[in-house]
């Protein structure tokens, strides 16, 4: 019913202010996306460097092979359902994540919400392509020995990064602007090629070290077992919120996919797909890989394209390096190139385009230097920590005004009204109860991440995504009357 009353509002939408419309923000006149497109964009998050190695670290806890499973499918299963409540009112409506998070912040105030998930989408921007980059120098190492003092930052580098670094970080990044500029059919046949070409290279790889070593000598636990009893229960629940913190950016502006769905029923098949099945079955390849590499290579490796350059064949390197950068190529541009773009496109829609939103990302992800932040594991997780902090409580107010507030109701012709008698005009165009919850899900949630040294803190870091989420949810609701 909230879907046929959302739809028929939407097509009711004749006057849109400029203020806050352009074209690529308007609801879409025609959803064409099935469950492959939603499960092919899964498999381009999914399948990256940044997605094998952050899964193989869960296998090395120190749990067993099935504690470490059973942590994968509850947090890939938060994560659908998560994800399908996200999906729900943006498909509906056919608007991005930030047009519909006008209901909650107001016209104006969604540009709060915009520019934190903005600025963080610009972060692991970076992050990525430097992750690509990296691949990219594994491959132009082998082929080009010569180049080997290039790749070494203290003979030839500057800001942290090796001059190889930079040519290979500079070239992905041209790359993936040109992509992204061509539009969203393009990007739509890049990903559904990206996730299974991985797959092709996964087993291949797989099936080469098997060959090697043969089948006994799989083992599905990378470290030593640590834990027994009760002592796994907090272990595991780190696991969980791991994998939900990693999943949390794309999590947050699923909308700007799933208004392409042709249906509500097909956005959920294709996360089915998408998530458990796939994360599941890609991650048993990772662990299966990498635990075959110490027989093979008389080392633990954890990082695909570090494996493949051990590989005596040029062939299959180049082969197995550029799968991994063009998926990897693949995840950003989905993940980290398309969210910021409608984000920064909805702060000014007749000032800046989506392909111009897009390039301010572009551009501010190589101010960061994005390799500062990913550069080891307590680096990694306390970045993850930190975005979950700011990226849990506007999901939660999200999800609180649309489902518990609003009950599924979403007035389309008001998201683009700058009327002070509009429904979502609130005081000034901004929602005063929403900004009061996501500050005070996010300090909270920020604090153990930042004071570490305190009780109990370390431990509660884990979980900044949840926290700020629950806490922002739970006082926006108290404090909102129900419509």
């Amino acid at each position: 019913m909230t879907d046929i009353l959302a739809r028929s509002e939407k097509t009711a939408v004749t006057e849109l202010d400029p203020r806050l419309a352009n074209d690529d923000l308007k609801p879409l006149a025609k959803q064409s996306w099935g469950a492959y497109n939603i499960f092919a964009f899964w498999m381009s998050d999914v399948h990256s460097v940044g997605g094998y190695v952050t899964a193989g670290s869960l296998f090395m806890l120190g749990l067993s092979s099935w504690q470490v499973l059973v942590a994968l499918l509850v947090g890939i299963g938060i994560v659908q359902v998560f994800c399908n409540l996200v999906a729900k009112p943006s498909q509906a409506a056919a608007v991005p994540y930030p047009v519909v998070c006008r209901s909650a912040f107001g016209v104006l105030g969604a540009n709060i919400p915009a520019v934190i998930r903005g600025l963080i989408a610009v972060a692991w921007y970076g992050i990525q392509t430097y992750l690509a980059s990296a691949a990219l120098d594994v491959l132009l190492l082998k082929v080009f020995p010569d180049l080997t003092p290039f790749a070494d930052v203290r003979q030839h580098g500057f800001l942290g990064l090796s001059l190889l670094g930079w040519g290979s970080f500079m070239l992905l990044w041209v790359l993936q602007a040109a992509v992204f500029w061509t539009g969203m059919n393009t990007i739509r046949r890049f990903i559904d090629f990206c996730g299974p070409a991985v797959y092709v290279v996964m087993i291949a790889l797989a099936g080469y070290l098997v060959h090697r070593a043969g089948w006994g000598a799989i083992d599905l636990s990378l470290g030593q077992v640590k834990y027994q009893g009760l002592d796994v229960i907090p272990v595991m629940l780190g696991a969980i919120a791991l994998v939900v913190s990693y999943f949390s950016g794309p999590m947050l502006n699923f909308g700007d996919f799933s208004r392409y769905g042709r249906s509500f029923k097909a956005v959920r098949r294709g996360n089915l797909l998408g998530l458990p099945v796939n994360f599941l079955a890609f991650s048993v390849l990772v662990v299966v890989t990498a635990s075959l590499t110490v027989p093979v290579f008389g080392q633990l490796i954890t990082d695909p394209v570090q494996t493949v350059a051990r590989i005596d064949s040029t062939t299959a390197i180049v082969l197995g390096a550029l799968t991994f950068t063009t998926a990897t190529i693949g995840i950003n541009i989905v993940a980290n190139f398309i969210s910021p773009a409608f984000d920064f496109s909805n702060l000014s829609p007749q000032r800046i385009s989506w392909r111009a939103g897009g390039m301010i990302a572009a551009v501010g992800s190589v101010l960061i230097t994005p390799w500062n932040l990913y550069s080891s594991p307590d680096v990694i997780h306390y970045t993850l920590e930190t975005l979950g902090a700011f990226i849990g409580p506007l999901f939660g107010v999200l999800i609180a005004d649309y489902y518990l507030v609003r009950r599924q109701r979403l007035d389309v012709a008001a998201l683009f009204s700058m009327s002070k008698t509009g429904t979502y005009w609130y005081a000034k165009g901004f929602n005063p109860r929403a900004i009061i919850a996501t500050a005070v899900g996010a300090a909270v949630a920020v604090t153990p991440v930042l004071w570490t040294t305190g009780p109990g803190m370390a431990t509660a870091a884990q979980y900044s995504w949840f926290i700020g989420m629950g806490l922002s949810l739970l006082v926006y609701r108290v404090v909102s009357p129900k419509c």
